[in-house]
């Protein structure tokens, strides 16, 4: 950054050096040929023709007293008469078609810069008419004068003095600036290697540290992300060999059983009785595998199902969730308690959402005590179901959306009680970004409540 700094200082001198060079060299020339032109003209006031005996005295004594100016005298056709520079004239080209013989012959006086053909350099010409023996003749100045390329190679070696200063200085402002300007932001950059808060006090560097900051904690964030993701990477293997364990202890025990009674009956060691009992038995767990199986299939297959919502009238939903378990709710002498608002209609499907308040009220009848309650509150805002039940206690409120999680082990398997219910209402909330919670008291009840993401309809 210094370096680049120092190099365009230097090349932003040095072009301004040489424009300002040939500039001043242009403003200069322009200036010395004006001046020139000037003094040119003074002279040619102080010639008196008819004092020389003849145009040729004429020419070599005017130009004698110029300090040997070339002088040349010219008839009113253009052609030379005299030059002082020639002793014979006859050579010499017709100059009417010169600028400043033609500008005299036009308007009695002219001027003209141009390199001399015959002398082979840059000539300033001032030209003026003059009456002789009654006859108009032009007299004609000719000064040499150096070029602005010429004058510009004169300067040069001022010039090359003055580039060398200017590097010179160019390294010391380098030097000063980038301490003065850099040093703020080196320090932005370290303060946010380091993962600190940026400030600073220049106002002209705000900007950068609160973009600095903003980096950071994004970068803060997705770290965090990353640790997240990596526990719940060294978590899945854990809950998978759980969820084996589970499957494996669930399918044991009607495994077992249904094995046993095959076994007893195929060696036809049983009473006609004992054999209608084994049948029952084997009818039963049978039953009861089949109905595991079922909610394994229907709990993974909530991670595969394409929602494709659609309106839900949720509220017409739970009313016939409830007539359906009322029967099941009469045996153990459980109310229905209906605050279901009208209307509340969600973005889901019919199948989600009666996994969702079925597995909710079934858990409330099945952990429920005789001639207990169950209130069932529906708005645009929340789901909830409160029972009077058995409640949950405070060792277990973080694992009940566990997988095979069951609060009483001795309801486990009936009416399909496997501890998957709750377990799926989780993963059904979070495939619709709901949040689920619970309150309860052991002995008095609980209280599930889904809340949705926005108020629905």
């Amino acid at each position: 950054m210094k370096k680049r700094i120092l190099i365009v200082s230097i090349i932003i001198m040095f072009v301004a050096l040489i424009a300002f060079a040939i500039t001043s060299v242009e403003i200069f020339y322009d200036s010395s040929v004006e001046s020139v032109e000037n003094t040119l003209s003074v002279y040619m006031n102080g010639l008196d023709l008819e004092s020389y005996g003849s145009m040729g005295d004429a020419a070599d004594g005017f130009s004698e007293q110029l300090g040997g100016l070339r002088i040349t005298i010219i008839d009113g056709q253009g052609n030379v008469i005299a030059d002082s520079g020639y002793s014979d004239v006859s050579s010499l080209e017709n100059h009417s078609e010169r600028e400043e013989v033609a500008e005299a012959m036009a308007n009695g006086e002219g001027y003209a810069v141009r390199s001399s053909s015959s002398l082979g350099e840059d000539m300033i010409y001032y030209c003026r008419a003059f009456s002789y023996d009654g006859a108009t003749v032009y007299v004609r100045i000719g000064m040499p004068s150096s070029n602005d390329w010429a004058l510009f190679g004169d300067a040069l070696p001022s010039i090359i003095i003055y580039m060398v200063i200017d590097v010179l200085l160019c390294l010391i402002f380098t030097y000063i600036a980038t301490t003065f300007i850099l040093n703020p932001v080196e320090q932005l950059a370290r303060e946010a290697a380091l993962s600190k808060p940026v400030a600073t006090k220049y106002s002209e560097l705000q900007p950068i540290a609160e973009i600095l900051n903003e980096r950071n904690a994004e970068m803060d964030k997705k770290i965090r992300e990353l640790e997240e993701e990596k526990e719940l990477v060294e978590q899945a293997q854990n809950s998978k060999n759980e969820f084996i364990s589970n499957i494996t202890h669930e399918m044991n025990t009607p495994l077992t059983s249904i094995h046993g009674y095959a076994e007893l009956l195929a060696a036809g060691m049983m009473t006609e009785e004992q054999q209608n009992a084994a049948y029952k038995t084997i009818l039963k767990q049978s039953e009861r595998l089949t109905n595991l199986i079922a909610c394994i299939i229907n709990y993974s297959e909530i991670d595969n199902m394409n929602i494709n919502p659609y309106e839900v009238d949720l509220s017409k939903l739970c009313r016939e969730m409830i007539a359906i378990l009322q029967p099941e709710a009469d045996k153990k002498k459980v109310k229905f308690i209906d605050e279901i608002q009208d209307g509340v209609v969600v973005q889901s499907n019919h199948e989600m959402m009666s996994e969702l308040a079925g597995n909710l009220m079934r858990n409330a009848i099945r952990y429920n005590k005789e001639g207990g309650s169950i209130t069932v509150t529906l708005t645009p805002e929340r789901f909830a179901v409160s029972d009077t039940g058995i409640g949950i206690a405070k060792e277990n409120m973080d694992k009940i959306f566990s997988r095979f999680f069951t609060v009483d082990k001795s309801h486990s398997g009936k009416n399909g009680g496997f501890g998957l219910g709750l377990a799926m209402v989780r993963k059904i909330c979070h495939r619709h970004g709901w949040t689920i919670s619970v309150e309860s008291r052991e002995g008095e009840g609980s209280t599930f409540t889904v809340k949705f993401k926005q108020p629905v309809q």
